[in-house]
């Protein structure tokens, strides 16, 4: 009873936090201006903590005949009265020894509602930086939300209070909530703070191999997010209006999947501003070009962004032929073009990847066909 939500809480935390991973890595670099390794290692300790939390108050819910289940060990209402826990342990502790009380299970129950919400507090107070009266209260906001949820069977999902709500929990997950965030500024004091970390996002970074690998990273994912996006809403309209949704892809969920998102993602950013790709951006990199003096807009490096053809063909050289590939092995009715453009479009994208590793400042195909150097936005 004690020990499974635990595992779901590790094994469920983690899956959440590989599924939100790269998300929290873009929101670092955009707010932080680097990565943060103990702020990620935090961004996991959320995760856990959170599904952990919901399976220990929540889980598991009633199956089969709900009726039934209702009728056998539903509860017919709230227990509100304050400190009922006292009368309860005095009442079931009665004649025990002392070391027999403290193992009692109504003793344990309350101790465990009060150390169930001091992670609440620890984390909240210092991973997210609140004040110690702002911690207290969404310590007890989230109590009062689990014990609603409870009383209300999921607020009319289930036809019963599946679990007592308990006035008794809310004080003590709250005064959990309390010993945390006191002792928060100890136990997580090598955690850096949000706020001195934001202090150097202007401080430029040097431009690393796993920083250009992770940029390729976020634009292919960004081509597969929106491709997906746009397919699942065609066919939610489909649904909406009556129409029967094909069987496998049709010409729009082509053109939706593959040609709009690529042409959003990797044939459009070329021609916006310093041509560096959306994913590129996110980690502020940019690529930029020696130019004469007296072109303007030159860096004290002797560096500039270039002509729209040099960053056309920047962006083209790996990114967009990638991207041409990836909308040539849709061709619908099969043949040459599309047998020939899938393993195409995979030798480019490996050879894209590879040459970051092999070439001096890390510039990449992209870098060595068209000139351009890769460097750091903020420099």
């Amino acid at each position: 009873m004690w020990t499974w939500p635990a595992y779901v809480g590790v094994i469920g935390g983690l899956v959440v936090f590989l599924t939100i991973l790269l998300p929290v890595v873009v929101w670092q670099y955009r707010r932080y201006g680097r990565l943060s390794g103990l702020r990620l290692l935090g961004s996991a300790a959320v995760a856990v903590y959170g599904v952990a939390l919901v399976a220990y108050t929540l889980l598991p819910l009633p199956s089969g005949d709900l009726a039934q289940w209702c009728a056998q060990h539903g509860f017919s209402g709230p227990q509100l009265n304050p400190f009922q826990f006292v009368e309860d342990i005095r009442r079931d502790t009665a004649g025990m020894s002392t070391a027999a009380r403290l193992r009692s299970p109504a003793v344990l129950q309350t101790v465990f509602n009060v150390v169930l919400f001091i992670p609440w507090g620890v984390l909240v107070r210092r991973f997210f930086g609140w004040r110690l009266p702002l911690t207290v209260l969404s310590a007890f906001a989230a109590s009062l939300f689990i014990e609603t949820t409870q009383g209300t069977g999921i607020y009319g999902l289930i036809p019963c209070s599946y679990r007592l709500a308990d006035v008794d929990d809310l004080l003590t997950n709250t005064l959990g909530g309390l010993i945390g965030a006191l002792i928060a500024p100890v136990v997580l004091r090598w955690m850096p703070r949000a706020t001195d970390l934001a202090a150097q996002r202007g401080v430029p970074r040097p431009v690393t191999v796993w920083r250009r690998w992770l940029g390729m990273v976020l634009d292919a994912l960004l081509v597969s997010v929106v491709g997906t996006v746009l397919v699942l809403s065609y066919r939610v309209v489909l649904v909406a209006t009556g129409q029967d949704i094909p069987l496998g892809s049709d010409g729009v969920d082509v053109a939706l999947g593959t040609v709009v998102p690529v042409v959003l993602v990797l044939f459009v950013p070329p021609f916006l501003g310093s041509g560096a790709s959306w994913g590129q951006r996110a980690l502020w990199l940019e690529p930029r070009w020696t130019v004469d003096a007296a072109a303007g807009s030159v860096g004290p490096d002797g560096l500039g962004r270039g002509t729209t053809l040099r960053r056309a063909v920047r962006g083209f050289a790996s990114g967009g032929l990638w991207g041409a590939c990836l909308i040539l092995a849709e061709v619908p009715g099969g043949g040459l073009v599309p047998d020939v453009a899938a393993p195409l479009g995979g030798l480019v994208a490996f050879v894209a990847v590879v040459s970051v590793l092999c070439t001096r400042d890390r510039r990449g195909l992209s870098g060595v066909v068209s000139g351009a150097r890769m460097v750091d936005a903020r420099s």
